[in-house]
């Protein structure tokens, strides 16, 4: 392993972390799954989580939206969205529900949408954690996935894998996030839905000042939409940096199966 791969890369100039994960561990039993795992995902920017299969990207997803307990560690996490004010909060023991309140949105690998419920209705489970008690369906989803709007009537169900998709990033869009996880958002769909989605990542990023964690297998999805990459190795951070650093090198010695 080069010596580029044992340092941590700088944050970008100027810009401080949204969320911060501090020395995590994380176990399935007596498999030890994220090791002393330290990363920092900056406001408004991409970050793509990467590596070959079963390496803890997924794990790490789960554990900072709380699907997942973990060992020992913090996650650190500015809930007002400005990371120059105030302590940020540990949302280490918190539940799920209280991290989608405090605008941690996920759309898990899958997609897990309602098939037997409505478009519409899937998009208002949402609302349920909103802290403005909102129980209006944001028109931005619609104007983002007009498909939606159009098919909002139909069963989650009827609707193809990359509509499922749309619809499980609308809904986690819903509680209007300060961070949006995606976790393999391009899998199993058709390559012209990907490249919207991928629009919708810029966009968000862009107009809305969201910051996304994605998790991507996709080398020109994530080429072309993140700002930054991470690769992890059985459960550890082994190299990070602006994406335009993600050199041959790292991709024959990390990616490639």
């Amino acid at each position: 392993m080069t010596q580029a791969l044992n340092t941590k890369a700088p944050m970008p100039s100027g810009e401080s972390p949204l969320l911060t994960i501090d020395t995590l561990n994380q176990l399935y039993g007596e498999s030890h799954t994220l090791w002393d795992l330290t990363l920092e995902i900056p406001v408004g920017q991409c970050t793509c989580v990467m590596g070959r299969n079963g390496v803890g990207k997924t794990t790490l997803m789960k554990c900072i939206m709380g699907e997942e307990s973990v060992r020992d560690g913090k996650l650190l996490y500015r809930a007002d969205g400005d990371a120059s004010s105030n302590e940020p909060l540990d949302l280490t023991r918190r539940k799920l529900e209280e991290r989608a309140r405090l605008g941690v949105g996920y759309v898990p690998q899958g997609r897990q949408i309602f098939p037997m419920m409505t478009v519409e209705e899937n998009l208002r489970t949402g609302l349920a954690v909103r802290r403005d008690g909102l129980r209006q369906i944001p028109e931005r989803i619609y104007e983002l996935f007009p498909v939606l709007k159009e098919m909002r009537h139909r069963r989650g169900g009827d609707l193809s894998g990359g509509q499922q998709q749309q619809l499980a990033i609308g809904r986690a869009l819903v509680i209007e996030p300060r961070l949006l996880i995606l976790d393999e958002p391009g899998e199993g769909i058709q390559p012209n839905i990907v490249a919207q989605i991928g629009e919708v990542i810029r966009r968000l990023i862009k107009e809305d000042g969201l910051t996304v964690l994605l998790v991507e297998q996709k080398l020109p999805f994530a080429r072309k939409y993140a700002d930054r990459f991470v690769i992890m190795d059985r459960g550890r951070r082994v190299a990070e940096g602006d994406i335009a650093a993600l050199s041959d090198e790292l991709i024959k010695q990390h990616l490639t199966v």
